[in-house]
Formats: structure tokens, C-alpha cells, sequence
């Protein structure tokens, strides 16, 4: 099973993750590129929500009969928190691009409805240097408990250059609350400078899985199950959004006990 989506953006809206895909059954991702003054429109679909996260540029952007005018504003992905927006089902919207624009869009199904939400920099919670020694990072959350989704969680994790994160590895993919509980997941990634790479190991005794990525700026990961390490190589910052979903929206990740020691160590 081959989990690894290479980068291959164009203009407009490039589909990455269609479920099912690799054993990920719940989640759709792509990423959209504008520019200035151009527009994207998408109708909403009665069993979908959806979460976007603007990685790049300002825009406009319309739901619900409302105008939200100049979300976001980072130059990158490493320059400040996320602005987001979540969607219940049904939901559609337009952006309208104020300058370059790249957002990331994921989709999951739900039945639920809800509000429209808009997520500012100032509404991200933030987990600094979490982990110790040469596992800090830093972890941004930008749909998570801050927003009434059904099955979505979105965030971010920033590497600094040769340090891990998901690490000690954990997993999430059996359903035995409160201990652990089943979640699928999507990384993408960015890389500071862009030619620069990091290493992604997916691995799962039970399934017989032990494989390694090479992962590279705009790539993604599909993390249906296993215990899932990352790791920046030296000089290059690295930036992953992560997208969850599950039938029921609780993190609770089992760590790896064979690694557990080193959080004495470090």
C-alpha cells in the first residue's frame, strides 16, 4: 500500500485525497490556488462539512448570505498562526483572492447541522514546544475544541530543522475509548527553504507495515492507520497540516510503549 500522494499543484483547485483512497474512508482534501481577483465557487453538499484553512494570501470570502473581508494574510505557512473556517453540512461559499492566494479545503461526512465559523489567528489554540529535547514542536489548532465539528479536527505542526514530532509515535486507530479512539489521518507538508525534505515512517506490528517516505514540499501522507514519527532534516523547517476524522471526534492517541522511555531520556 503506497500512502504517500506526491506534490503535483497546479492553478485553480487540485483534488489530493478522494475517499476511499488507500484506506482513508472518511476524508477529502485539496488544496486551491488564485490569483488576485480570481474566485472559487463551491456548492454545499447536505452530507458534508468542511474545513478550510487559508495556508497563503488574503481573501474575501462569502457563506451563509454573509461577506468575510481579508481572512488571512501569512506570506507562508511559517509566518503566524492560520486564519480557518469550518462549514456544517450543506453549506456552500465562494473566495474571492485579495492577493496570491493558497487555502487548503477537507471535506468529511456529517449529518449534523451547525454554524458557520470563522477561525482568526487570535482564535487558534496553541501548543508551544511540546515534547522535549530534540521532540519539540510546535502544534496549532485550528479546528479542534474550539469549533462544534461532527468528524473534523484540523491543526498544524511546525518542525525547527532536525527535530522529530509525533513522537514518541503514537496511533489512533482502534476504537477502544477511553484509551484510544479510531481516527483516520492527512498530512501535508511544507518545507523552509521549499527544496528541502523530511522523513515520514508509518509503521504497524499487527498489520505487518514498516515504511519510510521521503517527504518534500506540497507531498502528502495518508495515515489510515499505525504509529506515525516525523522528522525535519537539518536545515529545513518543517510544516505539516494534519486532518483527522472518525465516527466519533475524540483524540485520545496510544502512545508506542517500546519509545515511551525516552521522555526520561531526553
Amino acid at each position: 500500500m503506497n500512502l504517500k500522494v506526491p506534490a503535483s499543484l497546479g492553478h485553480g483547485f487540485t483534488s489530493i485525497v478522494t475517499a476511499p483512497q488507500s484506506g482513508i474512508e472518511y476524508i477529502d482534501f485539496g488544496v486551491l490556488r488564485l490569483n488576485k481577483g480570481e474566485s472559487f465557487s463551491k456548492e454545499g453538499n447536505p452530507e458534508r462539512e468542511t474545513g478550510i484553512v487559508i495556508l497563503s494570501g488574503t481573501c474575501e470570502f462569502t457563506a451563509g448570505g454573509k461577506t468575510w473581508e481579508s481572512l488571512g494574510g501569512r506570506k507562508t505557512v511559517f509566518d503566524g498562526p492560520a486564519t480557518g473556517v469550518y462549514l456544517p453540512p450543506g453549506e456552500g461559499y465562494t473566495i474571492t483572492a485579495t492577493g496570491e492566494l493558497e487555502t487548503a479545503i477537507a471535506t468529511a461526512p456529517a449529518d449534523r447541522s451547525g454554524e458557520i465559523v470563522v477561525v482568526g489567528p487570535e482564535d487558534v489554540i496553541i501548543h508551544s514546544a511540546r515534547g522535549k529535547g530534540l521532540f519539540v514542536r510546535d502544534v496549532h489548532d485550528i479546528i479542534v475544541d474550539n469549533v462544534p465539528a461532527q468528524r473534523l479536527m484540523i491543526g498544524e505542526t511546525f518542525n525547527q530543522p532536525g527535530e522529530w514530532s509525533s513522537y514518541p509515535p503514537h496511533k489512533h486507530d482502534v476504537e477502544s475509548p477511553p484509551d484510544e479512539v479510531k481516527l483516520e489521518e492527512v498530512y501535508f507538508y511544507k518545507l523552509d527553504p521549499p527544496q528541502g525534505f523530511g522523513m515520514q515512517r508509518i509503521y504497524s506490528p499487527e498489520r505487518g507495515v514498516n515504511d519510510a517516505y521521503v517527504v518534500e514540499n506540497n507531498d502528502a501522507i495518508l495515515i489510515p492507520f499505525g504509529y506515525h514519527p516525523v522528522a525535519a532534516a537539518p536545515g529545513y523547517r518543517l510544516y505539516y497540516l494534519w486532518m483527522l476524522a472518525g465516527r466519533n471526534r475524540v483524540m485520545r492517541p496510544r502512545e508506542d510503549p517500546t519509545h515511551s522511555w525516552v521522555w526520561d531520556a531526553a
